[in-house]
C-alpha cells in the first residue's frame, strides 16, 4: 500500500537508478503531454469523454466517463491509486477507451474533497484519514452504485460483464467491487496493489468466494520482498473458489510502476501489465 514509507523505498530506488530519475523528471515536467508518453494503440478507436457527477448513498462523485464514439460497449470501472483522479488516470481511461470500453475513473476520495489532490508538503498527513474513511462498507456502497450508473448509459452494453481495476490502494477495492456487485463484475484486475492480504476480519481475499470474476494480480517487486507470502494466498483462495488468477511479480517493477505520472514509471512493464490486461477483459466480459 502507497504511503510515506513507500516514497522512501522509491527515493532509494531512485538514487540507484539516476537514469529514472532523469526521465521521470522530463515526462513530469508536462501534464498536458502524459497521452503522448504512453505507446500508441493499433486499431484505436475515437473516444469522447466527459466530466461527470454520480450520486451515492454518501454524496456525489466527481468522475470521469469515456467511451469509444460509435455502437455500445462493456463497462470498466477504474480505481485510482492514492493520488487520485488527475490527468494520468483519465489519459489511461482514453487509452482503455480507444480499444473498446466504456470506462468510469472515479475520485475515491470524494467525501473530502474533489480532484485532483494538491501534492504539498502534508500530503500525507492530508490523504491517509481520507483514506481511512474508504472502509469495506464504504467501498460496497460506491462499487454498487457506480455500477448502477454505469448501466444506465446508453453507450454501455450490459448484456456483456462489467470489468474493474485498480492501482495501489484501488487493488483492495477492485476485490471489494467484484465481491459487492458479483452478478456483473466478470474480470478484476489489481496492479501494485497493497492489503490485498491482512490478518483482519475485513481482508479482501477472504471475499474471494463472493466473486464472479477472473482476475489479473500484477505484484510489485519490493511489495513481493515486504509480503511474499501473499500471492501464494491468494493462488490457494482463487483455486478454491474455482476462479482464474494470473498472478505475477514483475521483475525490476517498483511500487507505482504503472501509471505514467509515476516517479518509477517502467515503461516495459507496464506495457506487459497493460497487454495481461487487455486480454483479461478480452476473454471475461463475454
Amino acid at each position: 500500500m502507497c504511503d510515506d514509507t513507500t516514497e522512501k523505498d522509491t527515493d532509494a530506488y531512485l538514487k540507484r537508478h539516476p537514469e529514472m530519475t532523469r526521465r521521470q523528471f522530463n515526462h513530469l515536467t508536462a501534464g498536458a503531454a502524459i497521452m503522448t508518453m504512453l505507446p500508441k494503440m493499433v486499431n484505436a478507436m475515437d473516444v469522447t469523454g466527459r466530466d461527470v457527477a454520480i450520486t451515492t448513498p454518501d454524496g456525489v462523485t466527481d468522475a470521469y466517463f469515456v467511451h469509444p464514439t460509435k455502437s455500445h460497449h462493456p463497462a470498466v470501472l477504474l480505481w485510482p491509486d492514492i493520488f487520485g483522479l488527475r490527468e494520468a488516470k483519465r489519459a489511461m481511461a482514453d487509452r482503455l477507451a480507444s480499444s473498446g470500453y466504456a470506462v468510469l475513473v472515479v475520485n475515491p476520495f470524494y467525501r473530502d474533497t474533489k480532484a485532483p489532490l494538491e501534492r504539498t508538503d502534508n500530503f500525507w498527513e492530508t490523504v491517509m484519514p481520507m483514506r481511512a474513511r474508504l472502509t469495506q462498507a464504504a467501498n460496497f456502497s460506491d462499487a454498487g452504485a457506480y455500477i448502477e450508473w454505469m448501466d444506465q448509459q446508453a453507450v454501455v452494453d450490459t448484456s456483456r460483464g462489467v470489468g474493474t481495476l485498480g492501482y495501489c490502494m484501488g487493488g483492495p477495492i477492485v476485490m471489494r467491487t467484484a465481491a459487492a456487485v458479483p452478478e456483473r463484475v466478470k474480470a478484476g484486475a489489481s496492479f501494485h496493489g497493497g492489503g490485498l492480504v491482512t490478518d483482519k476480519d475485513d481482508s479482501p481475499h477472504l471475499l474471494i468466494p463472493q466473486m464472479q470474476a477472473n482476475f489479473l494480480i500484477a505484484v510489485a517487486e519490493n511489495d513481493d520482498e515486504k509480503e511474499p507470502e501473499t500471492k501464494g494466498i491468494l493462488r490457494t483462495h482463487f483455486a478454491k473458489a474455482g476462479l482464474s488468477a494470473e498472478i505475477e511479480v514483475y521483475e525490476d517493477a517498483m511500487h507505482g510502476w504503472c501509471p505514467p505520472d509515476s516517479r518509477v514509471y517502467h515503461e516495459a512493464q507496464a506495457e506487459k501489465a497493460w497487454n495481461r490486461l487487455l486480454r483479461l477483459l478480452e476473454t471475461s466480459l463475454t
